[in-house]
């Protein structure tokens, strides 16, 4: 991992050397500051091939044309996502939250998010390929990274990506301001409602999600 402590993570170069070497036929990469960056215009067939090739280090995510890398888990997150799981299991056991999904996203599914959580009926996901159809997610988790990119993809680019795709839920926990945010009805590719609540508060995630959120233990994982 490679860590600026000014800025968080940046992808090292050698998995982006490895990544460029496998990239297909005519998908030019190159490296600036940290960032992987396309030569030509990516179409999302190209991405998707890229992304089968891509070596195990390497998550990448494909939002408004232009090729992502999503920063690698630490320990904190880890503990977040389940502290989060734990509290979906008890209240809606009839559901689970999926972790690290890959969901088609934008207005004509032409977006590919990994997403942190996906919120859906327990077996949803048997039989979906790489990248599933958003129909039956009811919730999109992410949690913020100590990523440099984290302000455009997570606050950003990801609340346009999922109500795109009228998913009707999208809840960040974002470690750079202690809040969870929950973003909710979706209409014409933005969510017409959004919350913020400090980290202690009592949070409740509407239908059809329909579950209430005691976020005091995320204080121990303030940093």
């Amino acid at each position: 991992m490679t860590l600026s402590t000014d800025e968080g993570w940046r992808m090292p170069v050698e998995d982006f050397e490895e990544l460029a070497s496998v990239a297909p036929d005519g998908v030019r990469l190159e490296f600036v500051d940290g960032r992987v960056l396309t030569k030509d215009p990516l179409s999302v067939e190209d991405f998707e091939e890229l992304e089968r090739r891509a070596p195990e280090t390497v998550w990448l995510e494909y939002a408004n044309g232009k090729l992502e890398v999503k920063a690698p888990q630490d320990g904190t997150h880890s503990c977040i996502f389940m502290w989060l799981l734990r509290q979906c299991l008890h209240q809606r056991p009839d559901h689970a939250l999926y972790g690290f999904s890959g969901i088609k996203t934008q207005a004509h599914r032409n977006g590919r998010a990994r997403s942190d959580g996906a919120f859906a009926r327990r077996g949803h996901f048997r039989g979906h390929g790489e990248w599933s159809d958003p129909e039956g997610i009811l919730m999109a988790l992410e949690i913020t990274s100590r990523d440099h990119d984290t302000n455009q993809r997570a606050r950003i680019d990801k609340p346009v990506g999922y109500a795109g795709t009228d998913i009707p839920v999208y809840l960040l926990v974002d470690r750079g301001n202690s809040t969870v945010t929950v973003y909710s009805e979706p209409k014409n590719g933005r969510y017409r409602q959004s919350s913020s609540y400090p980290w202690g508060a009592t949070v409740e995630i509407p239908p059809p999600v329909s579950i209430v959120l005691d976020t005091e233990q995320l204080k121990k994982y303030a940093d």
